[in-house]
């Protein structure tokens, strides 16, 4: 899990970054057209620097672009890793023309409320391939659950567990246990499954993608196509988001 002070830090470094990145871009324009040359650099730096202290609303603004092309350079890494599924988990379109990719949580009310919005899009996109990643950041419950999932998973029963286990509630072992019974898989594989280095391994792979992507980790969080969404954002939101990835690639 991320720490707090970790969150902050990277933020408050973030800010000064992009600060610098404003400061540094307008100097360098402001001196290549003044007649002065380097030697007015100073009186150019606290131009911009009173204009700042005027607009300070710019600083989240440069925040919020350093992140974007931030995540786009990481998804443009890892997008192999980002959507090549665990096993089963996934759906939709085996080779979707758009892959939408969705880290969750079990124990995250707003992934379980994302659950029929996924749903919905699947059901009326034929074109669309989801792929879960499964990030357990909220407590013990959710560690244990995700684990049960990605073994699910092993057997080809991941949507399955999936939708089970989040119309359960908050996960706990008594209902992670009772969802397998239900789902009459082989336990003994479970088992051995659920506690495998395999399983254990995938885990801390999720987390490191989503921490490439975004070092504020959150759930749900989904990825489509390069473009981050936060939250429960709502059918709509992810609709459009779909075809905008379906224009970006028409373009490429």
């Amino acid at each position: 899990m991320i720490s707090k002070s970790r969150l902050l830090e990277h933020r408050w470094f973030i800010a000064v970054g992009a600060t610098a990145i404003i400061i540094g871009l307008a100097v360098a324009a402001m001196v290549g057209r003044s007649p002065k040359g380097p030697a007015n650099r100073e009186e150019i730096e606290l131009v911009v620097r009173d204009y700042i202290l005027a607009h300070p609303e710019i600083i989240p603004e440069a925040m919020n672009r350093l992140r974007d092309k931030q995540s786009e350079d990481a998804y443009a890494t890892n997008k192999a890793a980002l959507e090549t599924p665990f096993g089963s988990a996934w759906a939709g379109a085996e080779k979707g023309d758009v892959t939408l990719v969705m880290f969750s949580d079990y124990a995250c009310g707003y992934c379980r409320t994302s659950v029929p919005d996924i749903d919905r899009l699947i059901a009326e996109d034929p074109r669309l391939r989801v792929v879960w990643r499964e990030i357990p950041i909220l407590g013990p419950g959710s560690e244990i659950a995700a684990k049960a999932g990605l073994a699910a998973a092993v057997q080809g029963r991941f949507v399955d567990f999936h939708r089970r286990m989040f119309a359960e509630g908050r996960p706990d072992g008594a209902k992670v246990s009772a969802v397998l019974r239900a789902m009459k898989l082989d336990l003994g594989r479970l088992q051995r499954d659920i506690y495998s280095p395999v399983v254990a391994a995938e885990l801390k792979n999720n987390i490191d993608l989503a921490t490439r992507l975004d070092d504020a980790v959150a759930t749900p969080t989904f990825v489509i196509n390069g473009q981050m969404l936060k939250g429960a954002v709502g059918y709509d939101a992810l609709k459009r988001a779909v075809a905008d990835a379906r224009k970006r690639n028409a373009r490429t």
